[in-house]
This record gives structure tokens, sequence and C-alpha cells, in this order.
């Protein structure tokens, strides 16, 4: 409970001192010039509106979109080189063989990217039109080696569980430009991130034997001390999984990446510079102490259920009364307060958020226990993607 207030209070604090600057985006000092790298598989139904996305950015010097067919078994390559034809800012190259997941297929395309920025898209992710303006101005320091965009959910009416991810996503990417302000953002997300190509090829790309490639580049740009941002305007809508299966193996595999991360750079815990001293730390007690509340509360509601079924059984035979007023506790736990107050502050600043975030759905009672659901539901059974992940882990299946 100390530790829950103990953030929430760090993560206020850090609103309400930069709530002036959440969508501050840097005017570019000079015409960066960028290229993007599309990684592609079997994404024919969404890969045109990704790329028409792209084509319809304001910013000026974007050079090039390099497509990488990495081998897809349906019609991609087939739309894509069509489409290209039409426009001939797009490039579609193909791997020699399939590279087995995202990294392979990006650092195939890296190697035709001549610019001074480099960017990658998802297939399924569509940029606004002033993505890409908002983020190459914070390019402007020396040392930033990458700028993530914000990522809100475009299918969030499919389903039930993709509307509770929209509040997730909304959520995680607020919480991620708090960081920000705080040189701790630690992940550079798929849907559209971009990174200086000297420094991108410095460090080697892409490591190939990560699983989420996204979260270990930047854990490797922060272990050289250069800088990461995230452009909270800069907003790029991607699809998320509708169904509890696509969701689950999603999130493993984004479990699995995180312990492998945390597993290759372990000698740099408690090291100089924000990486070893915070944000290492952090994630690595977050994962902890989602797994032992969870634990915790399995144990909790078990001997609850153990106790009050003996308690009846008992009364059963004896004939006595199950329950009894003059059992019942007038004065609970200190605990229950803290709480409460937990509960509410946490709701106030979701709504917060939502607001600043300019979520669609309006203030409403359907909105609220939504959120609810969120916060009490979807938060406390998450952990159980944890174990997976560390099983995944432990046996070493390293499957996308």
């Amino acid at each position: 409970m100390f530790i829950a207030l103990y953030f929430f209070s760090f993560f206020a604090i850090l609103t309400i001192k930069n709530r002036k600057k959440l969508f501050y985006s840097p005017t570019p000092k000079k015409n960066y010039s960028i290229s993007i790298v599309i990684p592609c598989y079997n994404e024919g139904s969404t890969i045109k509106g990704n790329l028409n996305a792209l084509l319809a950015q304001d910013y000026p010097n974007l050079k090039k979109i390099i497509v990488v067919d990495d081998c897809s078994t349906d019609n991609s390559f087939k739309i894509i080189k069509d489409f290209a034809k039409k426009h001939p800012k797009i490039m579609i190259v193909q791997t020699p063989k399939n590279t087995g997941n995202a990294a392979g297929a990006k650092n195939y395309g890296a190697s035709f990217v001549k610019t001074e920025l480099i960017g990658f898209s998802d297939a399924d992710s569509y940029p606004a039109k002033d993505a890409i303006s908002k983020m190459v101005g914070f390019f402007n320091e020396e040392q930033m080696a990458a700028v993530t965009s914000f990522v809100p959910i475009r299918n969030r009416n499919a389903s039930y569980l993709s509307k509770i991810q929209s509040l997730e996503y909304m959520f995680m990417g607020f919480f991620r430009k708090l960081l920000d302000f705080i040189d701790s953002v630690y992940v550079t997300n798929g849907p559209l991130s971009i990174y200086r190509k000297s420094i991108f090829d410095k460090i080697g790309g892409f490591d190939e034997e990560s699983i989420t490639e996204d979260i270990e580049i930047t854990w490797h740009m922060l272990s050289k001390d250069y800088k990461t941002a995230m452009s909270l305007g800069a907003r790029v809508s991607t699809e998320a999984p509708t169904k509890i299966k696509p969701w689950f193996n999603q999130r493993t595999r984004w479990g699995l990446g995180g312990l492998q991360a945390i597993a290759k750079y372990k000698e740099m815990f408690f090291k100089k510079g924000l990486f070893g001293a915070f944000i290492l730390p952090f994630v690595s007690l977050t994962i902890i102490l989602s797994l032992f509340t969870f634990l915790f509360s399995v144990y909790l509601f078990t001997k609850s259920i153990i106790t009050s079924t003996m308690i009846t059984i008992k009364s059963t035979a004896y004939n006595a009364p199950i329950f009894k007023f003059a059992n019942f506790n007038y004065h609970p736990s200190i605990l229950i307060f803290y709480l409460i107050v937990l509960f509410i502050a946490s709701m106030t600043m979701y709504n917060y958020i939502l607001k600043k975030t300019n979520h669609e759905d309006k203030a409403s009672i359907k909105r609220f226990f939504n959120m609810l659901f969120y916060l009490l539901i979807y938060g406390t059974l998450y952990p159980i993607v944890w174990f997976k992940s560390i099983y995944r882990y432990i046996v070493k299946d390293n499957k996308w």
C-alpha cells in the first residue's frame, strides 16, 4: 500500500509540475531527412491504410517509405508492388528468406536507408497527418537517439476486450510521457518510432534474438547514455486483439521480451545513470509487486472461502446461527481507508488522463463502469500473463 501510494504521488507530482508541457513538441532546427521502414508479413488487409497515412504526412522531408515483405504467404507483396507503381516515394523490398521476427525485417529494410533519421511503423498502424512533424524536433538535442509516439486503439468498439484495452493504452501512453520528463522513456513502440540513423547503426540496429526488439533497442541506447523521448501529440492508431487468446499471446510475448531485456542488462542494476538507477529497478519492481500482490490476494481470498465454509459447516452441525451482528467488525483496518483513498485518487487521475488525451467517449456511467472493471478486474487478473511469460523464459520458448 505504501509503494502504491508512493508511486501515485510520484506520477501526480510529475503531472502537476509538467501539465503545461504535456503536448509540447520542439520546432525542428533543421529540415531533417527521414525514411520510414515498414516490416510486413501477411498484412494485405491493413498495409494500404498504413501507406496512405504515411503518404499523407505533412512533414516535407520524408524521402522514402520502404516496405519490407518478409516472404509473406498471402498477397501482401503483390498489393504493395502494385501500390508502389503509383507512388514513387514507396520502395518495396523482399527478404531472401523469412526472418521469423520483426527485428530481422526491420534490420534488412534499414540497410537501404541513407537519411539522417530512420523511422519504423507497423503495417496495421495509421499515423495522424502531423505525427512525424511532432516528433522530429526532439532530435535538436545531439544525444537524442529515439523518439516514440502516442498510440490509441482504432478498433476499440470491436469487442469489450478492445474497449478495455483502449483505456489501458491511454493510461499507458500518458504515464510514458510523464517518464519522459525524467529522461526515462524505456520503450519505443512499434506503431511509430524514429531513431537517429547514425546511433542506430552504431549500436548495431535491432537485436534479432529479442522477441520485443522495441524494448531491447531502447534499453541498449539508454545503457550507452543516449536519450529517448516521447511526443504525446504524435498520435498513431493501431488495432488491438479482440479475443482473449490473441491478447494473451501478445501480452506473454511482451512479458517475455521484458524478462529477456532485464536478464541482458542485469549487470547495470544500480550503476550510474538513470537507466541503472531508476529504469531497471522500476520495471523489475513493477513485475515483482504485480506477482506478489496477485499471489497474496489469492491467498487471502482462498483463506476467506475456507474459513467461511468451515464456520457454515460447524454452525449447521450445531444448529447455531451462521451470522451474528455481534461478530461484525465496526472498526475495519486502516488499510481499508487507504484503499478507498487510492481508489478515488486513481479514478480521478484516470478521468483526467482521458480528458487530456481526447478520448472520444464522453464521461458517462458506462465509462465509469468500464474504468472500474479495468482497475479492479483487468488489473487484478493481468499478473496471470507474467506466469506464462516466466514459464516461456525458463523453457526458452522464444517463438513469435
